[in-house]
């Protein structure tokens, strides 16, 4: 999602080497410091290296670790937006790091926390107006760091309702799909993510509006967030979030069980 904004990544490293400079002059190695602003050993890097994006609540829990001397938030007021994500996406991005529990219910395409990169070169590829080739590295360099919450969080629940026919569209042709398919059989093996699928023919469905993705923070608060055509709708009204809950908690009892969708993943690769 590239919302052609002038790119910097010169203010995140520039922010991550004051955060290092500070975090080294109070004597502290990454793992403490991560355990006082609540957040892993691994997002405190990404902050440092300047690959991410600090959130509020990153800036402020660093501040009060660090001496609240106020240069950090000074310097996080000069942070350019991150490259590759589009405006309306990078509050939601920055939740993401510390999120404790992650939902996303898709439609349209698979979503990209699980996409190869042939898969998501496909749908760059395929924007409308095009993209030039730096628009498209910047996307796929966005997108890679953010499927590292995988990884970094462990802790994290995450939940992913799709529906059959991103499969059977065969998006970037059918050696690109069993790829992709191998690839969301190798993350579903991981112990904090579960994936299920919506069956093709299903005669009851929640979540016809469109596609959700809910949020709950390390405090235990909710956030929405729905994306349309050119534009998302980030949603923190707790009655709305609540209808949300409501729809991808029946649709995670319409869709297939776990080991449901991953027989149904494997017939769909066929032979290798």
């Amino acid at each position: 999602m590239v919302d052609g904004e002038p790119e910097s990544s010169d203010s995140l490293r520039t922010f991550g080497a004051v955060v290092q400079g500070l975090r080294e002059h109070a004597g502290l190695s990454r793992e403490e410091f991560g355990r006082r602003v609540r957040f892993s050993r691994h997002t405190v890097a990404s902050v440092e290296l300047g690959r991410r994006m600090p959130d509020a609540a990153f800036v402020e829990r660093a501040e009060e670790a660090l001496g609240n001397t106020g240069a950090l938030r000074r310097a996080a007021g000069c942070l350019a937006r991150q490259p590759g994500l589009a405006a309306w996406f990078r509050r939601w991005a920055g939740l993401e790091a510390s999120a404790i529990t992650l939902y996303t219910y898709e439609c349209r395409l698979v979503p990209g926390l699980l996409q190869t990169e042939a898969y998501a070169r496909t749908l760059f590829t395929n924007q409308l107006p095009p993209l030039d080739d730096g628009q498209i590295e910047a996307q796929w360099a966005a997108r890679a760091e953010r499927q590292r919450l995988l990884g970094e969080l462990p802790n994290t629940a995450f939940g992913f309702i799709l529906e059959e026919g991103l499969f059977l569209r065969r998006m970037g042709g059918a050696e690109i799909t069993r790829n992709l398919i191998d690839h969301m059989l190798e993350i579903s093996r991981l112990r904090n993510v579960e994936i299920q699928i919506m069956p093709q023919v299903r005669e009851t469905h929640a979540g016809l509006d469109g596609p959700m993705q809910l949020l709950e923070t390390p405090d235990n608060r909710w956030f929405a967030y729905c994306e349309g055509q050119r534009g998302g709708l980030f949603i923190s009204d707790s009655k709305e979030v609540s209808v949300l809950q409501r729809r991808y908690a029946r649709m995670r009892s319409q869709a297939l069980t776990l080991d449901d969708s991953v027989s149904l993943l494997q017939r769909m690769r066929g032979a290798p």
